[in-house]
């Protein structure tokens, strides 16, 4: 009798592997779960108080304004989001751009930089897709349409990109026009950090994108594309009916999976 339960346990825990295995390959490759296991050992810190050297499992994160930020992996790799002419943009390994307005990509972007990734398609209603990875980052895209000026519908010339590195993984919306759909939702996984524009008319209207970060359900959210004080303050009092705010001083912070929210919260950096 104890040979014959014997036997069960270790087929039991050879099938649940065995579905484990089926699981994490079917989801692996477009949600960030595969670093869900990571071990998370570390607070969050104001990067001017702590200048040493990024541990494994911690990311450094940099509001530059507008929708430009710098993410900087645990390697030193370095993502400039939404890069442009405009913005003063330290020299980055990876530069992703989006097509709405010229505030959000370069005509001449730095020859210097490695990887330039740009959102959309010179190919009318087709969809740009990345997946790259340098070092210890993974940059993928989502592609979401546009609106254009006329009101038609731009297929494909935005993208969501996502980031996987030091153990999180952080969505930029980019110039958002639409809510997204269950496969769009599905495509982008579950994020620890989403980066979300706020204006409330040139890309999606507030109560819009409160339906986006409600599907998203990402433990840190942080505000993006707000011209003033004014139209930051009017997303914010929408946010506050679901979600609790937070500002700080610094325009950078270093952040680790350990103490993120344990439910959404909005943290507000100024730009610098």
């Amino acid at each position: 009798m104890f040979r014959v339960k014997a036997l069960i346990c270790v087929t039991t825990v050879l099938l649940l592997a065995g579905m484990n295995k089926t699981f994490a390959q079917d989801a692996a490759p477009d949600q960030c779960l595969a670093l869900a296991h990571l071990p998370s050992h570390s607070l969050l810190h104001k990067a001017s108080v702590r200048p040493a050297a990024l541990k494994a499992f911690e990311i450094k994160l940099r509001y530059l304004g507008h929708s430009t930020f710098l993410l900087t992996s645990p390697k030193d790799v370095i993502v400039a989001t939404d890069y442009n002419d405009y913005i003063a943009i330290p020299l980055p390994t990876i530069a992703t751009m989006n097509l709405a307005h010229d505030s959000h990509y370069s005509y001449n972007p730095d020859p210097r930089i490695k990887h330039i990734l740009k959102g959309w398609n010179s190919m009318p209603g087709q969809a740009r897709i990345h997946d790259l990875s340098e070092k210890d980052v993974r940059v993928r895209n989502i592609p979401t349409n546009l609106r254009s000026y006329g009101g038609s519908t731009l297929e494909y010339g935005n993208s969501i990109f996502v980031f996987e590195m030091g153990g999180l993984c952080v969505a930029h919306l980019g110039h958002l026009h639409h809510t997204l759909s269950v496969q769009q939702l599905a495509q982008i996984g579950q994020m620890d950090i989403v980066l979300v524009p706020v204006d409330g008319s040139w890309t999606l209207d507030i109560p819009g994108m409160m339906e986006v970060l409600q599907a998203l359900k990402a433990p840190l959210v942080i505000p993006m594309h707000y011209f003033s004080e004014i139209n930051l303050q009017r997303f914010i009092d929408a946010a506050q009916q679901n979600f609790p705010v937070r500002r700080f001083q610094s325009s950078e912070l270093t952040i680790a999976r350990h103490r993120l929210p344990a439910q959404t919260e909005v943290w507000v950096l100024p730009p610098g």
